[in-house]
């Protein structure tokens, strides 16, 4: 079982080089305040924006920096992480990324990822 598997990730690529991740947050997700731990949703995030990167054909996408804002506790139920890439570069892309719940956003994130120069 792989990392993804373990947190319960459910990762949908798209080929413009966007990316959805979803989890279905329950009792193993929270946090002792009955919210979705913050690296739940870190990990989305990183999750949802490398797979944005390689779906623009950035190969072997590595987070250089991640940036997260939390906004709004994550309750249990669906969220939903979804990444676009901002700049493609040769090695460096900048990438950005929110996690919803509803209407509510509840995190906000900028990366930089690096990527095999081609």
């Amino acid at each position: 079982m792989g990392f993804r598997e373990h947190v319960s990730l459910q990762v949908e690529p798209q080929d413009d080089g966007t990316s959805l991740v979803v989890v279905e947050a329950g009792d193993e997700h929270l946090n002792q305040h009955g919210t979705v731990h913050g690296g739940v949703l870190a990990t989305m995030i990183d999750a949802a924006m490398g797979t944005a990167v390689a779906a623009t054909g950035g190969e072997s996408p590595v987070t250089v920096s991640l940036t997260v804002t939390y906004l709004e506790p994550g309750q249990p139920g669906r969220l939903e992480a979804r990444a676009r890439v901002r700049k493609h570069g040769k090695r460096l892309m900048i990438v950005e990324a929110e996690v919803v719940q509803g209407t509510d956003v509840v995190a906000d994130a900028l990366a930089t990822f690096s990527v095999k120069a081609s």
